[in-house]
């Protein structure tokens, strides 16, 4: 299959900044397209148009990269949803969407693999081969219908991460390795987050990083060990929402109601200026693939985007709150403000 971009995931790295864009499970179920739960993206054959529409939001909000919706798109999360029979229809058609969409504006296409709950580190040769088998259909699915590169996130541990990376080397794929940190300081099989994300980069993994569980302010810290650790270029995709040291990842946060994770998150959530901010101290900081987790959505991306420097197609409707009738230059003044102090808050006061 032709793809829509002339230019590999790598090239677009060695130019700058790639900005990627996902949450899509937490964005779909927000409009009632998924279910809370067990997030199963069944959106892709019950409502497409739906998935076609978030992807072409997206893309016009500055996202370089269409990610195919195949997270919890395997074989053991389908069981859970009764739709294991549609499996290989499930990846093709999430595919297809994607290099879709990615057409319309010459975006890379990314495959998508993720955790799989399958794996077992104290079993990690039988538990292994069931991971192994699931990444296999998964990712030769989506060769046969054509993508760039893999995202392969979310991963607790290091073991299933290596077995996803060596899928991606056995079809010749590079591919885009990231943690989830859960946990304050390791994975769950006991790497500390700095040497895991430097086991995958000395396999052959073309990109290493964190995504989700973090929020921008407990995600930097461990992003400059990284980038300090290793050669290859590092991703980040945090969550919107303000975890802190006291609790670095968002499943833990709780309000005064109980439990915010997963559908009670809103108190917590970053607005577009934090999360602009984020994309300017991780570019900085020599964060070379700057993008979103679960919680994302198109406005965060376009103020990511133009916070690189970017002018995307839903820059035309950016802000101008000195065209509001009541607000007028205060709106100017109360934006200008509103930056300050975002600003403020990211450095830490």
């Amino acid at each position: 299959m032709s793809r829509p971009s002339s230019r590999t995931f790598l090239e677009r790295l060695a130019d700058g900044v790639v900005v990627g864009a996902e949450g899509y499970v937490f964005e779909l179920e927000r409009r009632g397209y998924i279910k809370a739960g067990p997030y199963v993206p069944e959106v892709i054959l019950d409502d497409p148009d739906a998935l076609r529409q978030l992807h072409r939001e997206f893309l016009r909000a500055g996202a370089d990269v269409m990610v195919a919706l195949t997270y919890y798109a395997h074989r053991e999360k389908l069981k859970d949803v009764g739709r294991e029979g549609q499996l290989e229809e499930l990846n093709r058609a999430a595919v297809r969407i994607a290099n879709e969409i990615a057409a319309e504006g010459g975006a890379l296409v990314a495959g998508n693999i993720c955790n799989t709950w399958s794996f077992d580190p104290a079993d990690p040769i039988t538990s292994g081969e069931v991971v192994r088998a699931q990444y296999r259909e998964q990712l030769g699915w989506a060769v046969e219908e054509g993508i760039d590169f893999v995202i392969a996130e979310t991963n607790d541990f290091v073991g299933e991460a290596l077995i996803g990376l060596e899928v991606c080397t056995e079809l010749d794929l590079p591919a885009m390795v990231t943690f989830a940190s859960v946990q304050p300081e390791k994975t769950y099989d006991g790497y500390d987050y700095v040497d895991a994300v430097k086991r995958l980069a000395d396999a052959g993994a073309a990109v290493v990083g964190l995504n989700c569980s973090r929020g921008p302010e407990t995600m930097l810290p461990v992003l400059e060990k990284i980038r300090a650790a290793v050669d290859v270029p590092i991703a980040a995709q945090p969550v919107p929402y303000r975890t802190s040291a006291a609790v670095p990842a968002f499943e833990s946060l709780e309000s005064p109601a109980g439990r915010a994770f997963p559908i009670a998150l809103e108190p917590f959530a970053h607005t577009r200026f934090e999360m602009a901010d984020f994309a300017r101290r991780a570019a900085d900081l020599g964060v070379s693939y700057v993008g979103i987790c679960c919680g994302g959505a198109p406005h965060y991306v376009r103020a990511m985007a133009e916070a690189l420097g970017r002018e995307t197609p839903a820059s035309k409707y950016s802000p101008a709150l000195d065209l509001h009738p009541v607000l007028g230059d205060a709106g100017t003044e109360a934006q200008a403000g509103a930056h300050e102090v975002m600003g403020t808050w990211s450095a830490g006061a």
